[in-house]
């Protein structure tokens, strides 16, 4: 099977905007409670934003990669659908992971917990857009 670039590029598109409204509208307030960031402290604020840019750009180029990756796996899938890779692929190794980097932080158990939910939460909405894109637009 071969691989559609263009998906591959929808997906990486649709990762910023989906990681612009999880991140902002739904858990913003709690997502910058977590990360130190007063939310009133509009210089603060000013300056995370300043120095985002270049992050994004290398999140993107890292998504895009990510996706491409698992487009080979979902094209190489003889008896599961894209969607089901996907969703194994995110409980086998990426809800781990972000366990680990959670759990192991001088923080608060609560904050531990709200940091993983909420990071866990947009890869999971992520993966499981990445195997339905990627699987219904061959």
């Amino acid at each position: 099977m071969e691989i559609n670039y263009l998906a591959i590029l929808a997906c990486g598109v649709l990762s910023m905007v989906i990681g612009s409204i999880w991140y902002g509208p739904l858990f913003g307030k709690k997502w910058m409670e977590i990360c130190g960031v007063n939310a009133d402290d509009l210089k603060a604020r000013a300056e995370m934003q300043k120095s985002a840019g270049p992050l994004y750009v290398v999140q993107f180029v890292f998504v895009l990669f990510q996706v491409l990756v698992l487009a080979h796996l979902i094209a190489d899938t003889t008896k599961v659908s894209g969607l089901e890779r996907s969703l194994w692929i995110y409980a086998g190794f990426i809800m781990p992971m972000i366990f680990g980097c959670a759990m192991w932080t001088a923080e608060p158990s609560k904050r531990k917990w709200a940091r993983f939910l909420i990071q866990s939460g947009y890869q999971l909405v992520l993966f499981v857009m990445f195997g339905i894109i990627l699987t219904m637009w061959k």
